[in-house]
Order: structure tokens, then C-alpha cells, then sequence
């Protein structure tokens, strides 16, 4: 059985260390900071200039000034600090910043990362996606496995503009939890009910097994 989105992001979470400073993307992977353990210590960053984003508000937490990257509301820490987008982005390229999550249009087997443009289609820009794969210490996808077509989004190749070249660590569906290495896709751990081959079916990257 295929991990539900939730599920999905508390498996990402699990991912975090005490102590971490992380970027989540925009999307899917902003769910994770509701799903940190018990008694661990983790500061999420925004690059629109925030340190110490507190979880999702209800609705009488709201405050219209607090949003993060994806303009989103959300709640400040005892700890928040707040500055200018120089300085977050001097957080992000002078890798101070643990990991990121982000979300994705596809994976290549070698690391390559596709997730800021379809062309053709209308867009904002690249935002911050280029210096977080660049400059942060460890990148984790969190994404579903294949695209609302049922198109593969592990390739050998992306064929999307890139992002950045050889920059993923870790891709987490709904099937499973998945390691770039060598000779592609190596599998961490599948979720409940989900087989090899049904992970061989669904991707066109090479899947290497443990």
C-alpha cells in the first residue's frame, strides 16, 4: 500500500538531526515542519527572509504578514529572526543550510533536477530553487512517483530544463525512499505492500536494489 501524502512527509521528517537548519520548498514539502518528532530541534528557514518558521496557523493564529517563500502563512518561534533576502541568500550559498526539501517535475538516475518550468506553460521565474540545490549540504525530494499523466518522473535523463546537474541525495515517494548512487536509483526502503518490480514499472531510471 502506497504511502499517503501525510505519510510521505512524516518519512521526510524523519529525515531531520537535532539541530538542523533546513529549507523546505514550496508545496508538499512545506507539510513537514507538522510532522518533526518529539523533542528534537530543528530551525526552517525561508529564503524570503525568515529563521525559525513555527508550524501552520489555525485560524485564529493567522497573521497576514507572516508568510513564507511560497506565501503561505505561517507562525513565528519564540526564536524567529527575521532579515533581508542578501542575507538569506548568503545563508543558502555559504552553505549553512543542512538540507533542503523540495519538491520536483523529475529526477535524473545521476542526480540531475528538474522542478522550476515546464516550457510553454507560464512562469514566475527560477526563485530560489537554483541556490538551494547549489548551495545546500544534503537535497531530499519529496515528490510523487510518477506525474498526473502516469509519466515516469525518475528518467535516465531529464528532459525538462535542469535546475541544477548531479545536485539530488534522496528522492521520497509515495512507494518508497530512494538513494542517487552508483548505476542509478538505489532503494532505502519501500513502503508497505509495494514491490521491486512495481518500483521498476513506474520509473525509467535504473532501480538498484540493496
Amino acid at each position: 500500500m502506497a504511502w499517503t501524502r501525510d505519510e510521505m512527509c512524516a518519512r521526510a521528517a524523519l529525515e531531520l538531526e537535532d539541530g538542523f537548519y533546513v529549507n523546505l520548498g514550496i508545496g508538499m514539502p512545506t507539510k513537514v515542519a507538522n510532522f518533526i518528532p518529539d523533542g528534537m530541534d530543528v530551525n526552517f528557514q525561508s529564503e524570503n527572509g525568515m529563521l525559525g518558521m513555527g508550524p501552520f496557523p489555525t485560524d485564529n493564529e493567522v497573521d497576514a504578514d507572516l508568510i513564507n517563500a511560497g506565501k503561505q502563512t505561517i507562525t513565528e518561534t519564540p526564536k524567529s529572526v527575521y532579515f533581508d533576502s542578501a542575507q538569506s541568500f548568503a545563508m543558502i550559498r555559504g552553505g549553512h543550510i543542512n538540507m533542503s526539501i523540495l519538491g520536483a517535475l523529475q529526477v535524473a538516475e545521476n542526480g540531475d533536477l528538474a522542478n522550476w518550468m515546464i516550457p510553454g506553460k507560464m512562469v514566475k521565474g527560477m526563485g530560489g530553487a537554483m541556490d538551494l540545490v547549489a548551495g545546500v549540504k544534503r537535497v531530499v525530494i519529496l515528490m510523487d512517483h510518477n506525474a498526473k499523466d502516469g509519466t515516469a518522473k525518475l528518467l535516465k535523463e531529464c528532459n525538462l530544463p535542469l535546475t541544477g546537474a548531479a545536485v539530488v541525495d534522496d528522492i521520497i515517494t509515495e512507494l518508497g525512499v530512494f538513494r542517487i548512487g552508483d548505476g542509478g536509483v538505489h532503494i532505502q526502503e519501500l513502503a508497505p505492500d509495494v514491490t521491486v518490480d512495481e518500483v521498476r514499472e513506474r520509473s525509467e531510471a535504473t532501480i538498484v536494489t540493496q
